[in-house]
């Protein structure tokens, strides 16, 4: 068919790109929202709520389910492209190919790789105890805190993110994390537009310093949270 000779070829693999990218972004600024909640003085009670309707939802089950499958699908076709381009050029994918181009454009397969590490250490420490503590009702690494929204028990996650935030190497490792995500997003959210033929003189200086904000101040939240649990300051 061609719509599938299309997404295998070159234009159709960096569309793809394009597409997964934006739609991450969006989980960015959703997922942000969210995790703010764990600067709300109040034990926990806003964020183990949001938590809760956020895996019990049945929509919001199914957008995570396309997240999850978007994500692998942004991994596997970066990766193929890292391949693609590096067999094109006969070096590595950090080869030049502008005098002036940006660190980030010249290793965003490397950027993207460390992203990709990192979120398999933040899933399994949170995302995965959360799962295994419905699968393990009995097991003590996941208490049950009272929520006084929903009127009922819920998995108190509060309490593993509090503790993951106490240790100052976790924290570091956190910080590093959103700083690679930083200079991912420095190159890939520009990039997305003109990948889609949304370029113009008039707008892409726009567009470009909307995608360097979203660059800095995506991460920069996300990094708020571990150090203000840190230094025990709440709101």
């Amino acid at each position: 068919m061609w719509i599938i000779n299309f997404l295998l070829s070159s234009i159709g693999r960096k569309i793809i790109m394009s597409l997964t990218g934006l739609f991450l972004c969006l989980f960015l600024v959703i997922h942000l929202l969210g995790n703010l909640q764990l600067l709300v003085d109040d034990g926990g009670e806003a964020f183990n709520s949001y938590a809760y309707i956020m895996t019990h939802n049945p929509l919001i089950k199914f957008i995570s389910i396309a997240n999850y499958f978007f994500i692998g699908l942004h991994a596997v076709v970066g990766i193929l492209l890292y391949f693609v381009n590096r067999n094109a050029k006969g070096s590595s994918y950090a080869v030049k190919t502008k005098d002036n181009a940006s660190i980030a454009s010249k290793n965003m397969a490397l950027l993207g790789s460390l992203i990709l590490a990192f979120l398999f250490i933040h899933m399994g420490d949170f995302w995965l105890k959360m799962k295994m503590a419905k699968w393990y009702p009995d097991a003590d690494w996941l208490p049950l805190a009272q929520s006084e929204a929903l009127g009922h028990e819920v998995i108190d996650l509060y309490v593993r993110v509090t503790t993951a935030f106490d240790n100052i190497w976790l924290v570091l490792a956190y910080l590093i994390g959103q700083l690679i995500l930083s200079f991912h997003l420095w190159h890939g959210f520009a990039s997305a537009f003109q990948t889609l033929g949304l370029r113009h003189k008039k707008y892409t200086p726009l567009i470009s310093g909307l995608g360097k904000a979203f660059a800095i101040l995506i991460p920069l939240g996300f990094a708020i949270i571990p150090i203000f649990h840190y230094l025990n300051i709440l709101f």
